[in-house]
């Protein structure tokens, strides 16, 4: 079955309403939304096909990585227009069990279209958990976050998005503590390199993380994290997002515990809010070295807990060197099922001043 994006970074504040301006040869949609005219749902595709746009792009989200089954349901036509270039879909084998005559047929189509596109998420320039550990007061620290996915989706997260196989997304990092319990950081420019050998400026992020102060010498910390982002339309669906990341953390000798019950939203309410947890498991060799397992998931939106073939589900085996001035992150990502990439790579350099 294809899945519903999820969310993740953001656009329009920061000039970036003309930096689509200036990409738009590059990118493969249409600079209007599409129209649909004929959505074909079958028990495991959904065949999309738009006016005006050439041929449907040739993937679609995580889910798509399973195989298209021959056995469809129905097939439906209605012009319906989809918001911000359109997205896939998360649809149960029941949704359509028969054809809906006459002009029921086409609101029907195009207000499912809408109501799919609406909820839509995309996929991440951050691939991280957080320890609650910030800058002291008057450091600054500058971060390169870097994933790349060798064997993932071949489908764009939604129409005229990035397709994350063989794509590179980053973005550096920038921090500074304020006081001894809080941290403000910006995350400037996120950028893509894609498979097909284009790079583009996907948007930029402003957060503030507010820890309990000296977290790096507690056994039990907390934390939370707060992010609002700007995106261009071809990295998420929508202009604006945001993040709530709670952190709570245990240090059992040697050992971290640490878990992020992140909460992703695009601003439509809290039915919207998408559950994408991440945790840490990491054993420290050394004051320097430590060796980890992290754990990222998406479960779709709190309303409605995806089944576990369609949520996101990455094991990544990691390596730290936590050495001053600069510090080296690097991991080995498997995703365990179709809704997930089936391999990413990522790398966090970072440097303190």
């Amino acid at each position: 079955m294809i899945s519903i994006p999820k969310t993740a970074r953001k656009s329009s504040y920061l000039g970036l309403y003309s930096i689509d301006a200036m990409l738009a040869p590059t990118v493969a949609a249409p600079a209007s939304p599409p129209i649909v005219s004929e959505i074909k749902v079958g028990f495991s595709d959904i065949d999309a096909k738009t006016e005006g746009s050439g041929p449907p792009p040739p993937s679609a989200r995580r889910t798509s990585g399973a195989p298209a089954s021959s056995r469809s349901i129905t097939s439906v036509t209605a012009p319906a227009r989809t918001a911000h270039k359109g997205g896939a879909a998360i649809l149960s084998r029941g949704v359509l069990p028969g054809r809906v005559p006459g002009a029921i047929d086409n609101v029907a189509a195009g207000g499912l279209a809408w109501l799919l596109v609406v909820t839509a998420y995309a996929q991440t320039d951050e691939i991280q958990v957080y320890d609650a550990t910030i800058n002291e007061l008057g450091q600054f620290s500058v971060e390169l976050h870097n994933n790349y996915t060798p064997i993932g989706r071949k489908l764009p997260d939604f129409v005229g998005g990035i397709v994350p196989n063989q794509t590179l997304n980053g973005v550096p990092e920038w921090a500074s503590g304020v006081v001894d319990w809080l941290e403000l950081g910006a995350y400037l420019p996120l950028y893509s390199w894609t498979g097909n050998r284009r790079f583009l400026i996907d948007g930029a992020k402003l957060r503030a993380e507010l820890v309990v102060p000296r977290a790096q010498e507690r056994s039990f910390f907390y934390s939370v994290n707060l992010e609002l982002s700007f995106n261009a339309r071809y990295w998420e669906p929508t202009r604006n997002s945001g993040e709530i990341r709670p952190i709570i953390g245990v240090r059992i000798g040697p050992v971290d515990l640490i878990a992020n019950p992140i909460l992703d939203t695009l601003f439509q309410g809290l039915g919207s809010l998408d559950f994408a947890p991440a945790a840490r498991v990491a054993y420290n060799l050394s004051e320097s070295w430590a060796a980890a397992f992290e754990h990222y998931a998406d479960y779709s939106q709190l309303s409605h807990f995806e089944p576990l073939s369609r949520q996101r589900q990455t094991l990544f085996a990691v390596v730290d060197d936590k050495a001053d001035p600069v510090s080296v992150e690097f991991g080995i990502g498997h995703g365990f099922t179709a809704a997930s990439d089936t391999l990413v790579l990522k790398m966090i350099v970072s440097h303190d001043f």
